[in-house]
């Protein structure tokens, strides 16, 4: 018959002489797992007489609960052995001087951006991306850029070195419309899409830079008209600046991808070196739209007879410059750590038309 108390006194031995935590596993694993020795010895009970049970079963339930009080006691011995190193090697020079706090900010443009996302977002649209090199026809074709058109031009437009006489070259984007052509080709009416992105013209000064940034948004439906555009982008320009009421014109303009185009211009008024936009004695262009041209339409394999939509241009940086008064686009781009922190927002702000834009 195994002597218990035999295994008893060698299994206390080997877990005294325990170093590592990889080893007391091993011999829980080895006396108390599934397949373990004690585990085995408590499986044999069942083939003993009554008599043998008596005995046999205290015993070996006893010498179970022995080893494994034991081997908690060595763990927790070997885990206060193992902090206790740790805390040799690892401290905190408490005469060094304090780290300074992150001050990193949310630039002013990425702000408009989540804030133009937010005011459209409330009224359904969604946002479509698409690739900053595009081609001439989602570029320019597409959108019924006529031959000659001046944006077609290297003094307007970035041009990579064609690959081939017969292939037109690549280009940066001059605007977000492509993304529109994009949506319409890959999708069934009704759309309604917000595209924001970079953006990139041949031009540099106080006003305008070679890369900004611009949202173009989308409808197409059935029975759209220049009544919903007019009073979509009421309704954006009063959130987006956060007035009660805005005096807005339209004015006919001249788009190649709209028929009828306008530019919208906002009554304002300056209060010394701040501009308030909503109402005043003096007028604003704010932004470009108008009804999707038919060809446009056509082109991208929607029939004009049934579906109309309307679009609509802003540039996000002249948006920041005008709520948040900065008066030169430049420093957009200058990486000046103070003119970020002046001009920045706090990154764990999230616009939201009901809470707040801007905080």
């Amino acid at each position: 018959m195994f002597d218990i108390n035999t295994l008893y006194k060698t299994l206390i031995a080997s877990i005294q002489k325990t170093e590592t935590m990889e080893a007391l596993e091993a011999i829980r694993l080895a006396e108390l797992g599934k397949r373990g020795r004690i585990s085995a010895l408590m499986k044999e009970l069942g083939k003993m007489s009554p008599d043998e049970r008596k005995t046999r079963g205290p015993a070996l339930n006893t010498l179970k609960t022995d080893i494994t009080a034991a081997i908690a006691r060595k763990k927790e011995s070997l885990e206060e052995a193992q902090l206790n190193t740790r805390l040799k090697t690892e401290f905190a020079d408490l005469t060094l001087p304090p780290r300074p706090e992150p001050k990193g900010v949310l630039h002013p443009v990425m702000q408009v951006f989540e804030e133009v996302a937010a005011i459209f977002g409330d009224m359904g649209f969604r946002i479509a991306e698409g690739p900053d090199i595009e081609d001439d026809w989602y570029n320019f074709t597409a959108l019924n850029f006529p031959e000659g058109h001046p944006a077609r031009e290297t003094h307007d437009t970035f041009f990579f070195q064609a690959l081939d006489k017969e292939t037109p070259p690549k280009l940066l984007r001059t605007h977000t419309s492509p993304v529109q052509i994009r949506a319409m080709m890959a999708e069934k009416p009704p759309i309604r899409i917000l595209a924001p992105g970079r953006v990139y013209r041949n031009v540099w000064d106080a006003t305008h830079t070679p890369m900004f940034h611009q949202v173009e948004g989308l409808v197409i439906d059935k029975n759209v008209h220049m009544g919903h555009l007019k009073g979509c982008l009421i309704d954006f320009i009063k959130a987006f600046f956060e007035v009660e009421t805005v005096e807005v014109r339209m004015r006919p303009h001249f788009f190649p991808f709209t028929e009828p185009s306008a530019e919208m211009d906002v009554k304002y008024s300056n209060k010394g070196d701040r501009i308030e936009i909503g109402s005043g004695d003096q007028w604003m262009e704010i932004l470009g739209s108008g009804m999707v041209h038919p060809n446009v339409l056509r082109n991208c394999g929607i029939d004009p007879d049934i579906y109309q939509g309307f679009a609509f241009g802003v540039g996000i940086d002249r948006l920041a410059m005008l709520k948040y008064g900065m008066p030169d686009l430049r420093p957009y781009f200058e990486a000046d750590a103070e003119w970020s922190e002046h001009y920045g927002f706090s990154p764990w702000l999230t616009p939201s038309v009901s809470g707040g834009l801007s905080g």
